[in-house]
């Protein structure tokens, strides 16, 4: 827990070869200011979330931005929770001599959906080669099997699916691949848009899933004559498993909340100088929403979303505060896009896309802030979209005096494109660009990068007690403010090339 963050800003800085300059130390005050533990990890719609969109809506004001939402700077979501009681619902393994209690969110956790039953039950079998499973040995059962990898590599075959006709699916977590899951998770929700946007995700399988934590996997097998490691030694060498019956019977006593809510986006515009360009808007969008309280790890249970993305949230401020220091104004509008849901899956910013305060065909394009980790020196950008419009070229210009090597996405795989706000732009019709600290492979910042996916993301330990390179800091956000100032200054409006996927989205 975070007890003094000036203190702690210190500490921090005492890890790394040279202190912030004064820029960098103010952008990073702005995100204390989001990310500190009074805040509580701004999870969306929460009282933390109110605090800290209080803060960005004052400082936005006294940068002398103009309201730009439906209620001065605020256009409210609507929003639809399902959300797992883990103090009501209860999970247990039954066999010879008594029964087990499983930790939800720390041992075993649920996907949450609208048709959940309140009570699954069933004996425990192995699947270890669906295709040969037979569907009488499974039918009533919960099915246990191995999950691959969050992030698959291209080429990878299929997921054999589980027979019909089961109790329900617990997958064993696999900490293989870019991204292993972090466990304990904060929680189980599923949350959407009220108006349909996203409420059509709907069961998409046969029977409930259950997710398991491969650290504790080894009590699944207890009294099968078989255990977790030996399994695990034989998928990892490559050998085949089988199917076979587990000891005992799980048991799970559902209660799923439900609750409709509103979370806001905050929007501002600073004004452009040129008597038609002004009323062309070049979109700067970052997430203020984290991941809230959840459950503890290393005793720490606020999820503060430091880097992901108070800091990018922190930069918007310091770029309208900067901006209006110097009296400065760029031929077309700016709007400044703070929007919440992100982490719900990009909800904010699909409600805006839906939803424009400013009129689509006058939104020329998006610098999405999501996704960066100033954590080793700045050489390289991954640029996402780079290839898709001309800002890929605009992004070009910018870097090359400043020494940085810019590149498309080296891990498509991963989906990175889809997964953060620029996307719902790219849907209608907005060029955008988003950005990936880069590294060469194999380099010692890789695995700087590779740690901090397995250690810190989505997890407590995305604090302001992490160390950060504030030169690679200070050489994004310069980048940054001079891609902004690039873009809204040229003569043409941003255009999607002619081979993108995306040049025929409507506005």
């Amino acid at each position: 827990m975070i007890k003094s963050a000036a203190g702690l800003l210190l500490m921090s800085f005492a890890l790394l070869a040279t202190d912030p300059n004064a820029a960098t130390r103010r952008w990073w005050s702005y995100t204390e200011a989001l990310a500190n533990d009074k805040i509580a990890g701004r999870d969306t719609g929460s009282a933390g979330y109110v605090a800290a969109e209080k803060l960005v809506i004052q400082h936005f004001k006294d940068a002398g931005l103009a309201p730009a939402g439906t209620n001065d700077f605020k256009q409210a979501v609507p929003l639809h929770s399902l959300k797992l009681d883990g103090r009501s619902s209860r999970v247990r393994i039954a066999r010879q001599g008594g029964e087990t209690r499983l930790d939800w969110f720390r041992q075993i956790t649920i996907a949450i959906q609208p048709s959940l039953p309140a009570h699954i039950g069933g004996p425990l079998y192995f699947v270890g080669n669906p295709p040969t499973a037979q569907a009488g040995k499974l039918a009533g059962a919960v099915v246990v099997r191995f999950g691959p990898p969050r992030i698959r590599k291209p080429g990878a075959p299929p997921i054999a699916k589980v027979p019909d006709g089961v109790a329900a699916v617990v997958t064993i977590d696999s900490l293989a691949g870019p991204e292993p899951p972090i466990w304990p998770v904060p929680y189980a929700a599923l949350v959407s848009l009220r108006d349909g946007g996203t409420q059509a995700r709907v069961n998409e399988q046969s029977a409930p899933e259950f997710r398991f934590n491969p650290t504790e996997a080894e009590l699944l097998f207890a009294g099968s004559g078989h255990s977790f490691a030996e399994l695990k030694a034989k998928l990892d060498g490559g050998e085949g498993l089988a199917n076979f019956p587990l000891a005992g019977t799980l048991n799970a006593d559902l209660t799923v909340r439900e609750e409709d809510f509103t979370s806001d986006n905050v929007l501002g515009v600073l004004g452009g100088s040129d008597p038609e360009l002004r009323n062309e808007y070049v979109v700067l969008s970052a997430h203020l929403d984290g991941y809230g309280i959840g459950e503890a790890r290393n005793g720490d249970s606020v999820y503060n979303g430091a880097l992901d993305d108070a800091a990018y949230v922190a930069l918007l401020m310091d770029l309208a505060q900067t901006l209006h220091e110097s009296g400065t104004r760029f031929k077309r509008s700016l709007l400044f896009c703070v929007v919440t849901g992100e982490e719900k899956g990009l909800l904010g910013s699909q409600y805006f896309a839906a939803h424009p305060t400013i009129p689509k065909p006058q939104l020329v394009a998006d610098l999405n802030l999501d996704q960066l980790r100033p954590i080793f020196p700045l050489t390289t950008l991954t640029t996402l979209a780079l290839n898709e419009s001309s800002l890929g070229e605009a992004v070009r210009r910018v870097a090359e005096p400043m020494g940085i090597r810019i590149q498309p996405d080296p891990e498509p795989e991963r989906n990175l494109l889809r997964r953060s706000d620029h996307f719902s732009f790219m849907q209608i019709g907005v060029p955008a660009v988003n950005f990936v600290f880069g590294y060469d492979k194999g380099s010692a910042d890789e695995k700087v990068y590779r740690a901090w996916y397995a250690e810190r993301y989505h997890s407590p330990a995305d604090d302001l007690q992490q160390p950060w390179v504030p030169e690679a800091a200070a050489k994004f956000n310069a980048f940054y403010a001079a891609l902004m100032k690039e873009v809204a200054n040229a003569p043409e409006r941003p255009h999607w090339l002619a081979e993108s996927q995306f040049a025929h989205s409507t506005r």
